[in-house]
C-alpha cells in the first residue's frame, strides 16, 4: 500500500511563506501523478497543484504565482513552496498521488492515494 505522509504545515502570518512536503514509499507509475489539494473549514476539498510525471504543471487560479510545485525524486518527496500566504490559504492540506489519466488536473478522479493532511493557518 502506498503511503503519503505529509509535514511543514503550521501557523504563520499574512505575507508569510511554508513550504510543505511529503514523502511517498513508492516511486513508481502508480504514483506517478502528484499533486496538492486543500479543505477549509465548512468548505469542499479543492485542487491547488498538480505536478505530472513528465513535469508539467498545473495551478489553481487562486494560488498561481505565489505557490510553487516541485520534487526531489532522490528524495522520494513532493514540495509546495507557498510565498505570500493569506488568511484565505487555511487550510488543511492533502497531498495526493496517483495514476488515472483522463480526469481534470484540479479535481480527484485521477487520485489513488491520499496522505493525512497537515494544517496551515494564516492568521491576519
Amino acid at each position: 500500500q502506498v503511503q503519503l505522509v505529509e509535514s511543514g504545515g503550521g501557523s504563520v502570518q499574512a505575507g508569510g511563506s511554508l513550504r510543505l512536503s511529503c514523502v511517498r514509499s513508492e516511486n513508481n507509475f502508480r504514483t506517478r501523478d502528484m499533486g496538492w489539494f486543500r479543505q477549509a473549514p465548512g468548505k469542499g476539498r479543492e485542487g491547488v497543484a498538480k505536478l505530472r510525471s513528465d513535469g508539467t504543471t498545473t495551478y489553481a487560479d487562486f494560488v498561481k504565482g505565489r505557490f510553487t510545485i516541485s520534487k526531489d525524486n532522490a528524495k522520494n518527496t513532493l514540495y509546495l513552496q507557498m510565498n505570500s500566504l493569506k488568511p484565505e490559504d487555511t487550510a488543511m492540506y492533502y497531498c495526493a498521488a496517483g495514476w488515472n489519466r483522463g480526469f481534470a488536473s484540479l479535481t480527484d478522479g485521477w487520485v489513488n492515494y491520499w496522505g493525512q493532511g497537515t494544517r496551515v493557518t494564516v492568521s491576519s
